[in-house]
């Protein structure tokens, strides 16, 4: 696209990215004059086109941009598996003959991980810089020696980054400090804009570099992934799910199965299923995972689990069955949402990229909570002591994709601090009712714990 073309394109298009200032300009130049008066188009939005014309002219040429890749598998559900690995180290969330015929095993070996007493399940849900909320609160549940351990832990998104540092306990919790409070995360902040232009240009990331799998990389070491293994040996499970975008339906990995393979592969295999299930479209480049079905290689487009799933206890096809599982009767079950429930109502500004954040931010809000009535209908079912926590709708935490230090260092502590002091956990009932209204004495619970945020509002 040439300049001229560019700025024509822009002259004939400024109405669609109106800054604040600009609108102000318009108006107050319009106050008092006739319709005759000429319009002229202001600086903040003739910059604003520049930009509409260049992120225009990305996606005319990205268009003509694609990586090569194999076909995926031609069937919905099939036995095709990474190559190397069996097809029982993963599983469709719809597959009920899988579920059925792998089900029972699991839980046997979940009991068998804690022949006395009950079981613990963690549930991480996704939520971007919002992990780094969950990560403090395992931290500082582990400081006031309230942190027990998880026999099954699941992971979506950022909850699948902190997945496995929850999984092996709080000896290693000072490598997930560090994750979120010494700046390795940080390098994943990106300019929103050049982040989409560079996904249409370059869908795979520039020349293969990608700052979320490197960041995977340097933060799940092979002595992480043996660690993992020899607690899945026990029977204890770390479930991860992602999105099939080929098929565009849920897949839960079963973490310790993959690291008991052992090796290389198993140690790739185990960085690329984490990877991908943080992988925000548009945002992150996919992951394209190599299959296998018999004599047929295939690849596989994966990404973030929250497009399908922001977060589960077991899988989907488990809700439709309607009998319950005797193992986890009785089991204690703790959420950590790392995000909100409901959002403050604010003004949205006539904005494109405004308007379209504002928009995938009340998608997973309600995907999110149409997936804790999931969870809440399996742990009653299953006669569960539910604990929940989320971040509060008054907290004043910034985008789920700031990724600056200073505000994970905020997320971190608040969500360490609740824990150590006991404030952490609420029941669903109290969450749900408490985020859907608005209260009086809202300056304190801006800074209040989710559990003491409740006892502000009732």
């Amino acid at each position: 696209m040439s300049t001229r073309t560019s700025r024509s394109w822009a002259d004939s298009c400024c109405w669609l990215l109106p800054d604040q200032a600009s609108t102000r300009s318009i108006a107050s130049r319009h106050a008092g004059s006739d319709l005759g008066v000429r319009r002229t188009n202001p600086p903040g939005i003739k910059l604003g086109c520049r930009w509409l014309a260049l992120l225009l002219g990305a996606i005319v040429s990205g268009g003509c941009v694609s990586t090569p890749r194999r076909p995926p598998p031609p069937d919905l559900i099939s036995d095709a598996a990474p190559e190397g690995f069996p097809p029982d180290i993963r599983l469709l969330t719809i597959d009920r003959a899988r579920f059925a015929r792998e089900a029972p095993a699991l839980l046997r070996g979940l009991g068998r991980s804690v022949p006395y007493g009950k079981i613990n399940i963690l549930v991480l849900s996704g939520g971007g810089a919002g992990g780094a909320f969950g990560a403090g609160a395992l931290a500082g549940l582990a400081e006031a020696h309230a942190r027990p351990e998880f026999q099954l832990v699941t992971g979506v998104s950022a909850g699948a980054l902190v997945a496995p540092f929850a999984f092996l306990g709080a000896a290693w919790d000072p490598q997930l400090r560090k994750v979120f409070e010494g700046g390795d995360i940080e390098r994943l902040q990106q300019s929103l804009t050049w982040g989409v232009i560079g996904r249409i240009l370059f869908p795979q990331g520039i020349g293969g570099h990608d700052r979320l799998a490197d960041l995977v990389d340097h933060s799940i070491t092979d002595a992480m992934i043996d660690a993992v293994a020899r607690q899945a040996a026990t029977g204890r499970k770390l479930i991860v799910a992602t999105t099939d975008l080929d098929d565009q339906e849920t897949v839960l990995w079963d973490m310790g199965a993959i690291a008991m393979r052992g090796g290389t592969a198993a140690h790739e295999l185990f960085r690329k299923v984490l990877t991908a299930s943080a992988s925000v479209p548009g945002v992150f480049p996919p992951v394209l995972i190599r299959v296998r079905d018999g004599d047929k290689v295939y690849d596989e487009m994966h990404v973030d689990g929250s497009v399908t799933t922001p977060l589960f206890v077991v899988p989907l096809i488990a809700h439709v069955l309607t009998e319950g599982s005797s193992e986890l009767n009785g089991a204690n079950l703790y959420a950590i949402v790392n995000g909100k429930l409901a959002m403050q109502p604010e003004e949205t500004p006539i904005n494109t990229i405004k308007i379209l954040m504002d928009s995938f931010s009340a998608q997973i809000t309600y995907k999110t909570r149409d997936a804790l009535a999931l969870v809440i209908a399996s742990a009653r079912r299953n006669r569960m002591d539910f604990r929940l926590t989320d971040i509060p709708a008054e907290y004043p935490s910034g985008s789920f994709l700031d990724f600056h230090r200073a505000h994970l260092r905020q997320l971190f502590g608040y969500g360490e601090s609740c824990a150590k002091r006991g404030l952490l956990w609420t029941n669903p009932e109290q969450s749900m009712r408490h985020s859907l209204y608005r209260h009086p004495d809202e300056a304190a619970l801006r800074t209040a714990c989710p559990d003491a945020a409740l006892r502000i509002s009732d």
